[in-house]
Formats: structure tokens, sequence, C-alpha cells
């Protein structure tokens, strides 16, 4: 007689109670085996040796573990990291024990609290048109280039008469966003002057503004350019730069009450492909990302109106961006919708051996549809049409069996 043991992919409480249920336990049964049934690791930095000590004995002591550097036990490192191994339950119990703890540990009781509370969500886009529940459906966000020179369609919506018709016919293809840049960041691309970029921007968002029913981005790290976009109409300020690169634009944002996504971008356009090698890649962009996010609520910018993006492309290797995608589910962590731009990127050129742009719908489509599948909730596409369907598809196998 055999078993029919097989490993289950339980990722969400959803998929845990599924799978409890179809035990026929008892309903009081299962709503207390929930967070047994699903395991964490969860990484943590710059403990000092007694803390992290601590850490790992509190980790045993309720049936879980940590692992820390070699010297903790004796101090002879002064400093450890350490990745937390257990159940959501284990975990739970560890913050309660944490709390009583010196070393800064209450600290970290409140952050894995806080980590905890992430992933539940949902997220909606609050706009003055409405609101855009990404807990219904994956958006999908509109490429809008108003330039000469973008990497991908450089010179096609140019003038202000193809970038309109281009916008509405990607509202007509299921755009939720559109996203309306006046400057490239292509790799080695050149700052635009700020009245060129207004000059560029403004009226195509004047004119959009009224007339379309999904909310309009302006793709921009210049605050005078943000704060005239939203003036103008616009909703969401998309800043490359993860509010970096002008010291006033966390302020803009905030004063204008705007939504925003902060991106992980190293350096400027201009030279971010110059240095791509990091030690821990997605550590240093979380970091990046969590630093970016403080800039923001500092600023006085509402937490549901902060959106993060790891920033593919942006001063990454083609394996770091593989790499990024991989593993997209640790950006969740931040408790934030997560936005990811993968479309028509030179890496997936580089991967399908494909130098046109525009030739790399399928890998396009691939990274959108992976990306949905792993935590994605909204995608920035320039196939506006294509990516509506793959995503809508990736969203149904997703949360498939969970009705």
């Amino acid at each position: 007689m055999r078993f029919g043991v097989r490993r289950l992919d339980i990722k969400t409480r959803e998929d845990a109670q599924r799978e409890l249920a179809l035990t026929r336990a008892d309903e009081a049964g299962v709503a207390r085996m929930l967070d047994k049934a699903r395991f964490l690791a969860i990484k943590v930095e710059g403990l000092k040796a007694p803390a992290a000590n601590i850490l790992k004995q509190e980790m045993l002591s309720v049936g879980g573990d940590a692992s820390v550097a070699r010297g903790v036990i004796n101090c002879s490192a002064e400093l450890s990291s350490s990745v937390i191994m257990g159940t959501r339950k284990q975990i739970k119990n560890l913050v309660k024990k944490l709390k009583a703890q010196p070393f800064g540990l209450k600290v970290l009781a409140d952050e894995l609290t806080e980590l905890l509370r992430a992933e539940e969500g949902p997220f909606k886009i609050e706009w003055p048109g409405g609101t855009l529940d990404l807990s219904e459906r994956v958006a999908v966000m509109g490429i809008i280039n108003v330039t000469p020179d973008s990497f991908s369609d450089g010179n096609d919506n140019f003038r202000y008469e193809d970038a309109l018709a281009s916008a509405l016919e990607m509202v007509g293809e299921g755009a939720d966003i559109l996203d309306i840049g006046g400057e490239s960041t292509r790799p080695g691309a050149e700052a635009v002057p700020l009245e060129e970029e207004l000059k560029r921007v403004l009226p195509l968002v004047e004119y959009l503004a009224p007339r379309v029913k999904v909310p309009i981005s302006v793709d921009t790290y210049k605050a005078q350019v943000a704060g005239r976009a939203v003036e103008a109409g616009a909703s969401i300020v998309n800043d490359v730069s993860g509010l970096r690169l002008d010291p006033e634009m966390a302020s803009t944002v905030a004063k204008t009450g705007a939504n925003v996504v902060v991106m992980h971008m190293r350096g400027v356009p201009r030279d971010m492909q110059s240095d791509t090698h990091y030690e821990d890649l997605t550590g240093e962009v979380y970091a990046s990302l969590a630093g970016s996010v403080k800039l923001a609520l500092e600023a006085g910018v509402a937490h549901g109106r902060i959106i993060v993006d790891p920033g593919i492309g942006f001063g990454k290797s083609v394996d770091g961006n593989l790499a990024l995608l991989r593993r997209l589910p640790e950006f969740t962590s931040l408790g934030l919708p997560v936005l990811v731009g993968a479309s028509r990127k030179s890496f997936i050129g580089k991967v399908l051996g494909i130098e046109n742009p525009k030739e790399r719908l399928e890998g396009s489509l691939s990274a959108a549809s992976l990306s949905v599948l792993l935590g994605a909730n909204i995608i920035r596409a320039h196939d506006v049409r294509e990516t509506r369907r793959a995503v809508d598809l990736a969203w149904a196998v997703k949360n498939a069996g969970r009705g």
C-alpha cells in the first residue's frame, strides 16, 4: 500500500485553508492550524552579538531555528545577520518573546509584526475619478513615451497627435493606467531641460485627464514636472529615482496628494549601467526601496499611496534582472503594491537573442505573466492588448481554487 505522499505548494492563507479543509478537519481545528501550515524564512540584518544569541535561542524555544554568524556565541563577531526559519505560528510566538528582550529586540518584534501583516493587503489606488482595486485583477500601465529617443519606441509618440492616439488606443485595449513620460531613461540617456519636458508632457495630461476613465501617471524625477502634471490632472507620480534625485520631490508628492511609484535605480540613466555588481542584489534593492518609502512617509505621503518598483533594467546585469524577477515575492514584505516594468527590456533581448526591442513581445509577456504569479500588482507595458490578455490568464491561474 502506498500513501500518495506529495509536497503541497501553500503560499497564502486561502491555500492553507483549502488544503486543511480537504482533510475534513473541523472548522475550529482548521482555524487553529492555519498559521502552522505556512513556513517562512525571514532575513534580519545588523544584529549585535547578544541580540543574535537571544534570537537564536528564542527561535529554538518555539520550535523553529535561526542562523547566526559563527562568532556570535563568544561575541568575537560584533554584528550578525540572521535567517529566521519557522511557521507563521512560530514567528508569532517569537514576537511575544522578543517584546520582553533587550538589545533592540523589541523593535525587531515590531518589524516582524509589520511583516506578517504586510502580505494581507488588499491594495487600492485611489484617484479623483475612482478607485483601482488591485485585489480584483492586476493593473496594466500603458507606456506613452513623448520622446524622440526612448529605447523601444523612440519617436513613435513624439508628436502630440501620435501620443494622443496611442493613449486612447491603450485605454480601449484595457489599460488601467496611462504612464506619460517626456524624458527617456534608457541607459546612456542625457537629461532633458525642465521646460522641454513640461512642453512634451502637460498638453497630453491636460487633454486626457478629463476624458479617460483611468488614472494618469507622469514618469518624471523632477518635482516641478510632477507638481505641474498633477495640477493638470495626473494622479500618480512615477519616479525612477525613488525620490532621490530631486530633494523637493517627496514634499511635492505629499502636497499634491498624488500616488507615487518609488523605483530603484543606481546612479542616473546616463551612467546606471556602468556598475551592475552587487554583493546582495535583492537585499540592496530592498533596502533602497525601504529607504525611499521612508522618505515618502516622512514627507507626509500616505502609506496607502505608495507603490514600489524594483527597477528591472535600471543598473542591473542580465542575470541580475532575472534574479530580481525570480525573487519578486520578497518585495511584497514592504506591504505595498509592487510594480514591474520589464517590457521590451534589453535583458529579454539578450536571453532570447533578439536585437530589435519591438520584436521582444513573447519575452515581455512571459516576464509579465511570471511577475503576476510571483506577486506583482501592476505591470508596465508597451503592448497593452497582448499584456492584458496574458496577465488576466496568469491572474486566473494564481487564484484558481480559492473561490
